[in-house]
């Protein structure tokens, strides 16, 4: 027994003639089948475990901010009211960061990554309107005292 190939008459079939032929630069434009593109990644959006942590921080701290302001409880008051806006404020500054990552854009700026420049009237607006905001604030709180 030989361990070469066999020479039987079975093998001998010619290969059809529909098999895409091969130029010297890859195959003919003819004999291309369309490819179909399917994305593997998820969509962009922000999933209810993303949130959750943002929401529940954000109510803790403006629930620390509100009641010693309602109720005026003692000497800890306004230093209580100052920690639940400072974590209110860090629970807005992570939704932000999580929208912007997932593609959201604050109303009048440009989406992220399009090389647009902001308007600089749209960021005085909001600089102003912040501004405000944490003035009252520590307004508020000051008044505690």
């Amino acid at each position: 027994m030989e361990a070469g190939p066999r020479n039987t008459d079975q093998g001998t079939q010619d290969p059809p003639d529909e098999a895409p032929r091969l130029s010297p630069d890859g195959p003919d434009e003819d004999a291309v089948t369309p490819e179909v593109e399917v994305e593997l990644r998820p969509q962009r959006r922000l999933r209810i475990w993303q949130l959750a942590p943002i929401v529940m921080l954000a109510a803790i701290g403006s629930l620390m901010f509100a009641f010693p302001l309602a109720f005026g409880t003692g000497d800890g008051g306004a230093v209580v009211a100052m920690l639940g806006l400072l974590i209110s404020c860090c629970a807005a500054g992570w939704g932000m960061m999580a929208a912007r990552r997932v593609g959201h854009a604050w109303p009048g700026l440009p989406a992220r990554g399009s090389g647009e420049r902001p308007d600089w009237r749209v960021l005085a607006l909001y600089v102003a309107g912040g501004a405000a905001l944490v003035a009252l604030a520590v307004w508020r709180v000051a008044r505690l005292r």
